[in-house]
């Protein structure tokens, strides 16, 4: 695996708008509400649903204007997931490209990034200078970036904490990313746009919205 990673994204990044996604994403996940089993017990949070786990805390962050929920957060096994779903062509896909755009900009903060060959495909792992008033001065934190590229939707998933660091906290936050479900529903909606999210309809264990 290791020996072929560089070819497979090189050959990616020849083509912005190849789709980026495992192998086996229709039986592995991320899913498609099409592919999910129906019966499994999923929270449901319009344009994702979450498969409750023990010790998952989940977070809606609400963008202060607007009040809607822009991101779904995941603290979970010492990490944290922000997931956000958007809609996509269906014949592309967006990650190779937003890829290099999330690059450009944590680099405009004056942070790097590092691009690798991950479970889900290319991701990122970047270090990002921490907001003034949030740690000390200087201070950096590291994040990975992963994305994957489904049928008419494009799932971005940002890993913090144990997760960026630690490879057995990553294989259990990954293994998170990969039981979720994106709902893209039938309504026309533009690429890059946020698939709407929602408040659960039933309380699900410990969820609190948080601004974003």
């Amino acid at each position: 695996m290791a020996e072929t990673a560089p070819a497979e994204v090189d050959e990616q990044t020849e083509d912005p708008t190849a789709k980026s996604a495992p192998e086996n994403r229709d039986i592995d996940g991320p899913l498609d509400e099409a592919e999910a089993n129906p019966v499994r017990p999923y929270v449901d949070l319009g344009g994702v649903k979450i498969l409750p786990r023990e010790g998952l805390h989940l977070r809606l962050e609400i963008e202060e204007g607007s009040k809607r929920v822009v991101a779904i957060g995941l603290d979970y096994a010492g990490s944290t997931l922000q997931v956000q779903p958007f809609a996509a062509p269906r014949s592309s896909g967006l990650w190779n490209e937003i890829r290099t755009q999330i690059a450009d900009q944590i680099a405009k903060q004056g942070g790097s990034t590092t691009p690798r060959e991950g479970p889900f495909g290319p991701e990122l792992v970047a270090e990002i200078p921490v907001a003034a008033g949030q740690g000390p001065s200087g201070t950096t934190r590291l994040a990975r970036f992963i994305g994957v590229d489904g049928p008419r939707w494009f799932l971005r998933g940002v890993i913090a904490g144990e997760g960026a660091i630690n490879p057995k906290a990553a294989a259990a936050i990954e293994d998170l990313f990969r039981s979720i479900v994106v709902v893209r529903g039938s309504s026309p909606m533009p690429p890059r746009d946020l698939i709407p999210l929602r408040m659960p309809a039933t309380p699900a264990g410990s969820t609190e919205p948080t601004g974003a």
